[in-house]
């Protein structure tokens, strides 16, 4: 397909549609986004929806690409490792990487708008409360509805980066075109604030990212550029501690003194914003094939994740950075592009779903842990001493933007195996620091060769 007088609709104006769309229109087609919410930049949209997220290297890469990670850098503010609190109030740092390594807390409706107003800078066209009924994928047309009218548009390419619950990829299984899964946690999640004090300044240490694990359940919370804080709660939904037993004011201010005392006298709107804000769920969306003859689907219409590695919109945003080396080495035969896309990109955004879910239970039942800390500290020390043999798996999926998702995880599992002899020497806790660390180096190695 040759980029002249090609003309490519895009159903989602998210983030990944939105910045797609910079990318091809760069590349000479004509795009046209159609997004069934109302244009976000002139009204509010729902609350409680991941207000804010985490931007780390992969999805830079991407914006770098198209010149607009400075300006993301100005609405970003750095986060530097997690700070865990205990029951008590107590805190521990814990450090993402290497000294100067850190990720970005960023506001979803901020970026998505920064990269809306660049797509149209670059002539994109949006076209907001267009609801895609159906898809024709012989003809690569659409149904839309819109103000109570339908219609039809033909197009030369669609693709469907219409989020987990995506319109496009629901029109694919019902033509029985792709076999998708959505897999729901028990957990789900509600997302409340924590203000700025009254002299605007930040009621927690700001370049960090927040959490309060335990066990079962867990809160977080990421710093904004206003000096607030937005928390996500992910708590089961039904059982002892669940949103089913927080149904009165009173059941929600006893549990919140019993498990997370020191953010009470912080949360001013505590109730409002439980009363208020949806109580979401957390899916996993596999499916496969992604493509059917002109049409695509990209971002979490294909792969939806859970957002416990902060990888949701990074995955996304590979995605584009990736679709577009391709379309680059294939010089937009889009028929070899979109084969080899899928190929490519499946076993990587299975790998991070897999590791997603992984760090649930990390994050919620073990960065408390005595032996996990351990681990992490021994690991720090590999890292240290032989950088390019000994990785830890949170710095290859966040830090290691050439890397695999795929690759991280296959290496992940050997050096937790490693990990697994070093941990059995029953005097571990007092030795670790005398450990022979070249011997271990040297087994991970040996288990790669074999």
């Amino acid at each position: 397909m040759q980029t002249e007088n090609k003309h490519i609709a895009i159903v989602g104006a998210g983030l990944v549609g939105s910045l797609l769309s910079i990318y091809l229109v760069k590349r000479g087609y004509k795009v046209t986004v159609f997004e069934r919410r109302a244009n976000m930049r002139e009204h509010i949209l729902d609350g409680g929806r991941s207000i804010n997220l985490a931007l780390s290297n992969r999805g830079i890469r991407a914006l770098e690409y198209i010149g607009l990670a400075e300006p993301m850098k100005k609405m970003a503010i750095p986060m530097h490792g997690r700070m865990m609190h205990n029951v008590k109030g107590e805190l521990t740092f814990q450090s993402y990487g290497k000294n100067g390594q850190f990720i970005n807390s960023v506001s979803r409706s901020g970026l998505n708008m920064m990269l809306m107003d660049e797509a149209e800078k670059q002539g994109v066209h949006f076209f907001y409360e267009y609801r895609c009924e159906d898809v024709d994928f012989d003809k690569t047309e659409i149904k839309f509805q819109t103000y109570g009218s339908h219609m039809t548009r033909k197009f030369d390419m669609i693709i469907g980066a219409d989020g987990a619950f995506s319109a496009v990829r629901e029109a694919m299984e019902r033509k029985e075109l792709t076999q998708s899964t959505i897999d729901s946690l028990e957990h789900g999640y509600k997302e409340l604030r924590i203000p700025s004090s009254d002299s605007g300044a930040f009621l927690l240490q700001k370049n960090a990212l927040h959490i309060w694990p335990r066990e079962s359940f867990m809160l977080i919370a990421l710093p904004n550029p206003d000096a607030s804080f937005t928390c996500t709660l992910f708590l089961p939904f039904e059982g002892k501690e669940s949103f089913k037993n927080l149904n009165s004011p009173e059941s929600i201010t006893k549990f919140f003194q019993t498990y997370f005392p020191d953010t009470v006298p912080l949360m001013d709107t505590l109730q409002e914003d439980f009363r208020d804000n949806a109580t979401s769920s957390l899916v996993t969306v596999r499916c496969y094939p992604w493509v059917k003859n002109n049409t695509l689907l990209i971002g979490d219409a294909a792969h939806g994740i859970v957002p416990f590695y902060g990888q949701g919109m990074n995955a996304g945003f590979e995605d584009c950075f990736v679709f577009n080396e391709l379309l680059d080495k294939h010089q937009d035969d889009w028929t070899a592009v979109l084969s080899e896309f899928q190929e490519v990109r499946k076993p990587d955004n299975d790998a991070i779903a897999q590791l997603a879910l992984d760090n649930f239970v990390e994050m919620r039942d073990l960065v408390a842990d005595e032996d996990f800390l351990l681990r992490k500290k021994i690991e720090a020390k590999l890292h240290e001493h032989f950088p390019d043999q000994w990785i830890p798996l949170y710095s290859m999926v966040t830090f290691e933007e050439t890397m695999r998702y795929s690759d991280a995880q296959a290496n992940g599992i050997l050096q937790h195996k490693v990990m697994t002899e070093v941990m059995k020497d029953p005097n571990i806790k007092n030795n670790w620091e005398e450990l022979d660390f070249k011997s271990i180096v040297d087994r991970l190695s040996e288990l790669r060769s074999n």
